[in-house]
């Protein structure tokens, strides 16, 4: 899905703190790619297999990039996931992780979302990954 016109940035994305890339909002794949390219070091390695298994997962996924984070969703601006480049790790979202089994690892402020922390040279559970992208494309998404 890409109804809006997304502009691709004039030079190399700046990084933000933590090293996330700044990128221009947008809806469809090519947005999210332009981010995946430009997230630093191995976090680009991640970020790409991630967009791959959430892809997978859900083939009809729409995708778009919103205050410089890949969102992942059933409909427009509708989204069960995003992800976003810390200085140590990529913080993936789940917007109604308390309802998926098991319930993703770290907590937040808000009482429906729960995180996974992926650090460096860490191996992810990529079957329980697409098992909670699969549960959590299934529930209601978060309008943002």
């Amino acid at each position: 899905m890409n109804d809006e016109k997304w502009q691709k940035p004039a030079g190399p994305p700046v990084l933000l703190s933590g090293g996330n890339p700044q990128i221009p909002k947008g809806h469809g794949s090519e947005p999210v790619q332009a981010y995946i390219e430009a997230m630093p070091g191995w976090k680009q390695a991640v970020g790409r297999r991630l967009d791959e298994i959430i892809a997978c997962t859900v083939p009809d996924v729409v995708k778009a990039v919103k205050w410089n984070s890949p969102f992942y969703g059933m409909e427009k601006d509708i989204w069960f996931l995003n992800f976003h480049c810390l200085n140590k790790y990529i913080k993936v979202a789940f917007f109604r992780g308390t309802s998926l089994d098991p319930v993703p690892p770290v907590g937040s402020k808000h009482p429906e979302v729960r995180y996974l922390h992926i650090i460096e040279d860490q191996q992810i559970d990529e079957k329980q990954f697409a098992d909670w992208v699969a549960q959590a494309a299934k529930l209601p998404g978060e309008k943002m």
